[in-house]
């Protein structure tokens, strides 16, 4: 082999910590240390490679197109999904979450948003339910020490428009967030409970032109909430920018229906969560409708499993529920009678796999429980009218943190719960441009629990940006 003048790094695709590593070595030893150092670089090189290619993809179908919702379901319901052989990752690097990115052209999209999507844990509920963080250091539960976090989180992903759940602290948690331009509005629950939903936005990029709420017990459903806020886009000056047309111009007034939803717990009734998730649907479209057919994005803490009956209503636009048990429906009672899915949601053995039920084996609703599932005692088949995409399903990522249906395989983790209950939804307006992966179930085991040293609340924040569909 003719020795080089001056030696190189080894060759890497991997991120630029990596390459600054690989260059340490540039200092020339006498020829038996440089030919030892040589095959050192080379193994080094081999193991940056096997890094890289270890970032497995679900194959899923992916078109510029949007598929019918019958059709997008129907690849959604084929729990087998190819994937390349996974070699193990480095520990170092399994508590950082890695960004996947969609392979479809965005050269029709326009004007990406930052979406997320937040349980941040409640301070009143840590305090309540202890039992549930007994692994967890008690000084990773202080407010003080979590809001920093969660601070921080927003300002890595470069957050636009944040969905919270579970927020008990508003008035702390929105002086801190405007030193950072961010307004927000609350709305808390009904009942006893202290917690409820906020929805924040960054001031520079949008205003708040309209504001709904929804009171669940006024339909007979509890204490929960959600809200729904209209956002305009307001026009940003790009620094040497080329003059923009007036139709571009016009394109930075574009209007967003963002909605927010804590959904009832209890997993014995579906009937309820049923209830809640049609009502946000339906006036999610009215409000779309009434402002021009505007694009709607759903983010939330749903309490349904991706298997789940719900899962299948919100993506397919339909559901007969005389097919599911009422206690089932939300998928929650098979996860928790599994050890709360930590044995299923491994490597091996994912997620426990929807089924849709026999088309012989029909249930019995009586008239309270259809009331409020549908909303009527003569109603037995649910249907909405938003055309629904997953963010994270429409993104392809590692089978080491998604499940068979491309969801997270945990976006929660105390000492009675490792599983998916959060999720952001789109209409077809909306494209993804990519995600953020959550952590591996090894790397979440590892922790004890959340809330963690590194992560502020016993949830993941889901995160998607989102580009807008120029048709």
């Amino acid at each position: 082999m003719a020795k080089r003048s001056r030696r190189e790094p080894p060759p890497s695709d991997d991120s630029h910590s990596l390459a600054t590593r690989s260059n340490q070595h540039k200092r020339l030893p006498d020829s038996r240390e440089e030919e030892e150092s040589r095959s050192g670089c080379r193994r080094k090189a081999k193991k940056i490679k096997t890094f890289t290619a270890s970032e497995t993809l679900l194959v899923q179908s992916e078109t510029t197109g949007t598929p019918s919702a019958s059709n997008r379901y129907a690849s959604l319901a084929c729990s087998v999904e190819l994937r390349r052989e996974e070699k193990p990752r480095r520990r170092g690097r399994e508590d950082r979450r890695e960004w996947a990115y969609t392979s479809r052209d965005l050269s029709g999209c326009r004007d990406n948003v930052v979406f997320v999507s937040y349980n941040i844990l409640g301070v009143d509920n840590a305090m309540k339910h202890q039992d549930l963080y007994t692994e967890v250091q008690p000084r990773f539960l202080k407010w003080r020490r979590r809001k920093k976090l969660i601070r921080k989180e927003l300002n890595v992903y470069d957050a636009s428009i944040v969905c919270f759940q579970e927020v008990d602290r508003f008035d702390d948690l929105a002086d801190l967030l405007k030193k950072d331009g961010f307004g927000g509005v609350y709305k808390a629950r009904t009942g006893e409970a202290n917690d409820g939903c906020a929805i924040f936005w960054k001031d520079d990029r949008f205003t708040l032109v309209h504001q709904d709420n929804i009171e669940f017990k006024t339909f007979g459903l509890r204490d929960n909430v959600a809200q729904l806020c209209v956002l305009k886009m307001k026009q940003r000056v790009m620094p040497d920018s080329p003059a923009q047309s007036s139709a571009s111009l016009l394109d930075q007034n574009q209007l967003l229906l963002v909605a927010n939803i804590h959904v009832l717990f209890n997993p014995n009734r579906g009937d309820v969560k049923l209830g809640q998730i049609r009502l946000l649907l339906e006036k999610a479209h009215q409000l779309s409708e009434i402002w021009g057919k505007i694009p709607v994005i759903i983010g939330g803490d749903l309490n349904s499993m991706p298997q789940s009956a719900i899962y299948q209503f919100l993506a397919s636009s339909e559901l007969d529920i005389r097919l599911y048990d009422r206690r089932k429906i939300s998928g929650q009672i098979d996860c928790l009678s599994a050890n709360s899915c930590v044995k299923h949601q491994n490597r091996n053995s994912l997620s426990i796999k929807w089924k849709p039920a026999s088309r012989q084996c029909v249930y019995r609703w009586n008239d309270d429980d259809l009331r409020l599932a549908t909303g009527s005692a003569k109603v037995t088949h649910l249907q909405h009218h938003l055309d629904l995409c997953s963010a994270y399903f429409g993104i392809p990522g590692s089978c080491r943190t998604r499940d068979d249906c491309g969801e997270p395989l945990a976006t929660s983790y105390h000492s009675r719960f490792m599983g998916t209950v959060d999720y952001i939804w789109h209409t077809k307006e909306l494209v993804p441009v990519r995600v953020l992966e959550t952590l591996p179930i090894d790397a979440l085991k590892r922790t004890g629990g959340l809330p963690s040293k590194k992560w502020g609340s016993d949830h993941l924040a889901l995160v998607c940006e989102l580009a807008f569909w120029d048709r």
